[in-house]
């Protein structure tokens, strides 16, 4: 269902003053507010959610020993968590706008503590790829809750909403790489993943006690002209075509930073150690706050003007990152820069595609995220090319004519659609 008038949800009018909310308010979607307390057990559910798919990094060594796999193929884990997430996002998060939202969190909730023991409990390599697959399908309950957020939280709170939750899912990604370490120093890699099945139930019965009904009316049709309607929104709404495409960019150069740090770091002059480069992901806090900010300044209205900082920003972070083998302090501003930049373009992205379609909100955070992971896919494969050829310099090149093009695509749309 195309907009009546399109070209203006680019602009600072893309936030429309919040008043995309309550044009569509007669169309099912919820205007009450969303408490704090409330916003903060979705964040907190969200961290809980989106750990499950990093717990693995640093444990890699430890499953390959146990389970007598090489290091060369380990590494198909992290794929396999991926392309459960990917197929989730297109399969599963769309439900949001057909079920109650409610159960459907929390059956989510309670599915990833069975895959989660899955894991745990695996004792072939096919067994442990296959329950690999199923945490991150079911993963995906992140986006769920996001949407869902959006939907409770009145017109005028939903950035700050957005923002909220995004800071615990950012902070899940922080944390997940450290907390695993420690906890598998304690009781192994399988200890990890049942501490996580855990926490998953006990989240899961808070929710079902505290979370609000879900007074959203369901889409019309089943499940497979659902899945259709996805693919239409990328026809009919500019602005998750021009979202979608401010967030591929941002996080492929989010993806060439992350992807391909370690190596400078840990080769000659530096060479660090594992732990002392996981130091640098705290970095990512700067990440958390932008993201509560950036959603207070679209419920303001200046979403667009947001965005075009945080690509100034950046832009600028791959300077000071160029120079990480003289000067350990400069890569640290970099990192700090580039995650508060793009933390804060998606969380700005999100809101501004919620506020257009209001009925669509999960179908529409599942097409959005489809750019999130191209992004980072691409990303990753350039990075690590690039740094194989052309070393570290030029990783900072890449990623920062990446986001050059981001800046220049937002100086396009801001002119073409004024």
């Amino acid at each position: 269902m195309p907009l009546k008038s399109p070209a203006p949800v680019i602009m600072d009018l893309e936030a429309n003053k919040a008043t995309g909310g309550h044009a569509n308010s007669s169309r099912g979607t919820s205007t009450s507010s969303l408490s704090r307390y409330q916003t903060f057990l979705f964040a907190v559910t969200c961290a809980l959610a989106v750990a499950n798919v990093y717990f693995a990094q640093p444990l890699l060594e430890s499953m390959a020993a146990s389970l007598s796999v090489s290091p060369g193929t380990i590494g198909v884990v992290v794929t396999a968590t991926q392309a459960g997430y990917a197929v989730g996002l297109l399969f599963i998060v769309p439900l949001g706008d057909l079920l109650n939202r409610k159960k459907l969190i929390l059956t989510q909730l309670l599915l990833s503590a069975l895959a989660l023991c899955a894991v745990g409990m695996a004792q072939t390599w096919g067994m442990l790829l296959g329950a690999m697959v199923l945490v991150g399908l079911m993963a995906v309950v992140v986006q769920v809750v996001v949407a869902y957020a959006a939907t409770l939280a009145s017109p005028e709170q939903r950035g700050e909403a957005i923002g909220t939750v995004t800071s615990g899912v950012v902070l899940g990604i922080l944390l997940a790489r450290f907390v695993s370490g420690a906890v598998a120093d304690l009781a192994g890699w399988r200890g990890v993943y049942f501490v996580s099945a855990i926490l998953m139930v006990g989240i899961a019965m808070v929710l079902f006690r505290t979370m609000p009904a879900s007074t959203t009316l369901p889409a019309k049709g089943g499940y497979w002209p659902l899945l259709h309607s996805v693919f239409q929104l990328y026809l009919t709404e500019r602005t998750l075509r021009v979202r979608g495409t401010f967030a591929l960019l941002i996080f492929a150069a989010f993806s060439v930073l992350w992807t391909s740090m370690v190596l400078p770091l840990s080769a000659p002059p530096l060479s660090l150690s594992h732990t002392q480069i996981g130091l640098f992901g705290l970095a990512g806090v700067a990440g958390a706050l932008a993201a509560a900010r950036a959603g207070r300044l679209t419920d303001q209205g200046l979403g667009n003007r947001t965005t075009g900082v945080a690509l100034a920003l950046l832009t600028f972070s791959w300077l000071p990152t160029a120079f990480v083998e003289s000067s350990l302090l400069a890569m640290i501003a970099g990192v700090v820069l580039l995650d508060f930049a793009v933390q804060a373009v998606h969380v700005t992205n999100q809101s501004l595609i919620f506020a257009a379609r209001p009925d669509a909100q999960s179908r529409l955070v599942g097409a959005y995220m489809c750019f999130y992971s191209v992004g980072s896919g691409l990303g990753a494969i350039a990075a690590t090319y690039t740094y194989a050829h052309f070393g570290w310099v030029a990783v900072c090149i890449l990623g920062a004519a990446i986001s050059a093009v981001a800046l220049l695509y937002w100086i396009y749309t801001t002119l073409t659609f004024r």
